[in-house]
């Protein structure tokens, strides 16, 4: 899929380039051999506006730029005089030929090709001129501008090409890490419910055992409810994960008195924590606001305390803290006394499904936590990060206040 992707990014882009090359070297090309016949065919006006005074070249004017020659004829067509000096002009069946060819069309402007000549014919009563310029010079620089084109959109066009790959790597990255992201994330499904599944399926096999007394049949009820438990919470973190990555959310912002609601999530953690012999310490500074979600902002609380909670080590204190950090933001942190978090698992524990340690899942942890409240973070345009110093694991919240 992502080679495809990939793929499809550098064909259109190749595609947009050789149009675009194709239009700029094609107008190039068009308007320098406008104007070289152009500039031809108005030096061939000049000469035959005044074909007596250019009768050497010493005489020629500043606009005569190119080889040419000039031919008066009579009434009744006979050559005249000629004039020009760049060709020699003692030819006459040469002559003869080219006077033909000049009136075998109507035009009185035309090319011969097999002499690479350009001829003006002028009509007056008494007498016909005709002036003939070499184009020789102007083909040759068309040609090597047709040469010079087609070199440089050659080299342009290798170069976007690699430029382009590159490009599709950049490009398709965030895709791509989206797509490893997502079947990582299916598969790590997967796996936390494939153990409730299993016990739930053997258990129910047991308990259709007629050799089983009630007893033991109460004990495979309760298995079964308890794994059924599990898996409903197990759901619920990833609908809760779903919609936290939703920017949906985003459109139900309001002012959030950030200090208040820290105070009232913690409120009912005190009694679990007072259960497994730990202190819980606040230290809110008032009247911060922010602008978000209110559900939202007080799930990333809970998920912080439950977080400090469970993995607390016996008798240790947690500290909530919040501050006003210099005019427009604010900082949460969630701190506790528990088992060091190695350097390189800082920066993982936010992972959907991770867990540092995997007896943690014993505790009813599935790894979602703190990717919701990362999630959550994010949408309030926030920054969250871990850090682990001197026995003290603590978690911040960097939020822009209202």
């Amino acid at each position: 899929m992502i080679k495809r992707l990939r793929f499809k990014f550098v064909f259109v882009n190749m595609s947009i380039v050789a149009l675009l090359l194709c239009v700029i070297f094609g107008l190039i090309f068009y308007f320098t051999g406008a104007n070289l016949e152009r500039e031809s065919i108005q030096m061939m006006q000049n000469i035959a506006s005044q074909p007596v005074q250019l009768g050497t070249p010493s005489e020629l004017d500043e606009q005569v730029r190119l080889p040419f020659f000039t031919l008066q004829l009579g009434p009744h067509g006979e050559l005249i005089s000629t004039g020009g000096g760049y060709y020699d002009l003692s030819d006459d069946v040469f002559l003869d030929q080219l006077i033909d060819m000049a009136f075998a069309s109507p035009k009185r402007l035309g090319v011969i090709q097999e002499y690479n000549l350009r001829y003006y014919r002028v009509d007056t009563p008494m007498s016909q001129c005709l002036v003939f310029a070499d184009i020789s010079s102007e083909k040759a620089t068309m040609d090597g501008l047709m040469r010079t084109c087609l070199f440089i959109g050659g080299v342009s066009f290798v170069a976007f090409l690699w430029v382009s790959i590159l490009l599709s790597k950049w490009a398709v990255r965030p895709v791509e890490r989206a797509w490893k992201q997502q079947r990582q994330f299916v598969a790590a499904a997967s796996h936390e419910l494939k153990t409730p599944l299993t016990v739930i399926l053997t258990n129910a096999e047991l308990m259709q055992e007629p050799g089983y007394d009630e007893e033991k049949r109460e004990r495979f009820l309760e298995s079964i409810l308890t794994m059924s438990r599990q898996m409903r919470r197990l759901i619920e973190q990833m609908l809760e994960l779903a919609r936290a990555d939703s920017a949906e959310a985003e459109q139900a912002f309001a002012p959030v008195e950030l200090s208040r609601l820290a105070a009232q999530a913690a409120l009912p953690f005190e009694p679990l924590y007072f259960e497994r012999g730990l202190t819980l310490t606040l230290d809110i500074e008032k009247e911060i606001q922010v602008m978000g979600d209110q559900a939202q902002l007080r799930q990333l609380m809970e998920i912080l305390l439950d977080n400090a909670h469970k993995y607390s080590s016996p008798g240790g204190t947690t500290w909530v803290s919040l501050r006003r950090r210099g005019k427009g933001r604010c900082v949460l942190q969630v701190a506790d006394e528990g088992a060091p978090i190695p350097e390189e698992e800082l920066g993982q524990i936010f992972k959907r499904f991770y867990r540092a340690d995997p007896a943690r899942s014993r505790t009813g942890s599935f790894g979602l936590g703190l990717s919701i409240a990362e999630s959550i973070v994010r949408q309030h345009h926030g920054t969250i990060w871990a850090q682990s110093k001197d026995g003290i694991n603590t978690f911040f919240v960097d939020l822009p206040c209202a």
